[in-house]
């Protein structure tokens, strides 16, 4: 449906207010796909982690099939999310401990007192989220007019109005259209849209199959988008250790990666239920983070390095768009402990 620019706000607060609804449900059970009974971990209650379709988060699949999970003794299960804002509305209503997320889809919520925590950098997109456009556009400033589609309130959306930015462009200024990537991506190859704001792995298909090209993409604005592991404050603070466990299960992860290239790829890309060659390419479209990344990350810095510069910057550019009315403080969300304690035990 289209929303105009001056409605964004009244519906973001009531979307943010649906989260806060205990009967606000979204049935993830029959959707999820499970990691097997770990070993060693008892009566111990299981660590509910979200994950949508995205490169960097299929990594969560290597870390159940080969076992890491059962290695630390953390009881983990992964719930699997095909539309990424699904996986939002659970991790707010408390319906999974922990969700695969964005900063800026960390920061909203936060600002409307749901408590989280940002634990672990994924990775960056780095060209994994871009605009695709029809072959006859050929600038930022030519969207002007034309109807554009991706979803209200995530993080391509924020990808677009920061392009439109770039281009001395605001919403107003082009055809929006609220919709689910999931749908954006078919509607952009059907010829029903000018312009679409995509992630992989629908961006590649929108560019193949809909005879499109990127025009802009997170590429262009290194450390805008960075993917976390974010859990509900609760969790982390009751449970710390559990979280500690399943960091140390990520890492373990990207080191089998690392050491058995192919293989981990294969694994991957059966999650992600693409060829293989497809998955490699989109995989391209982001950096993982090492250990290392991930400190520099934590670290306070007066760059896009940092989660606290980044955050703070991306709050200020959601209240100036209207979604939130204050900043959150980013250094009550940035949780940097687990990871010095993962670097302590390397």
């Amino acid at each position: 449906m289209k929303m105009k620019s001056n409605s964004m706000k009244k519906w973001f607060a009531c979307l943010i207010s649906l989260f806060l609804v205990a009967g606000a449900v979204v049935g993830c059970s029959s959707g999820s796909q499970s990691s097997s009974s770990p070993q060693n971990t008892g009566s111990q209650e299981k660590i509910k982690i979200g994950l949508s379709p995205w490169p960097g988060w299929f990594v969560w699949y290597l870390v159940k099939e080969k076992g890491f999970f059962e290695k630390h003794g953390v009881n983990a299960d992964l719930v699997w999310f095909p539309v990424y804002s699904d996986s939002l509305t659970a991790l707010n209503t408390g319906k999974i401990d922990a969700n695969s997320q964005t900063l800026i889809d960390t920061l909203t919520p936060v600002s409307k007192g749901i408590p989280l925590k940002a634990v672990l950098v994924n990775d960056n997109s780095n060209g994994g989220d871009g605009v695709v456009v029809k072959p006859d556009i050929t600038s930022l400033q030519q969207l002007k007019g034309k109807k554009i589609a991706t979803e209200l309130g995530t993080v391509d959306h924020f990808l677009m109005l920061t392009g439109l930015d770039k281009a001395g462009l605001k919403e107003s200024d082009v055809q929006y259209t609220n919709m689910t990537v999931n749908d954006a991506g078919p509607a952009f190859i059907s010829g029903n849209l000018d312009a679409a704001v995509l992630w992989e792995p629908f961006l590649s298909k929108a560019v193949q199959e809909g005879k499109g090209k990127l025009l802009f993409s997170s590429a262009d604005t290194p450390g805008l988008i960075p993917d976390l592991l974010v859990f509900r404050e609760e969790v982390a603070k009751n449970k710390p250790e559990e979280v500690q466990k399943v960091i140390a299960a990520w890492f373990d992860a990207l080191e089998y990666w690392k050491e058995h290239p192919d293989e981990s790829m294969a694994i991957m890309a059966k999650a992600a239920e693409t060829p293989v060659d497809e998955y490699k390419k989109s995989v391209e479209g982001v950096k993982i983070f090492s250990l290392e990344d991930n400190r520099n990350a934590f670290k306070e810095a007066d760059n896009m390095t940092s989660l606290l510069f980044t955050g703070k910057k991306t709050g200020e550019f959601l209240k100036r768009v209207g979604f939130i009315d204050n900043i959150p403080d980013v250094s009550k969300i940035i949780d940097g402990q687990f990871i010095q304690k993962a670097s302590a035990n390397k």
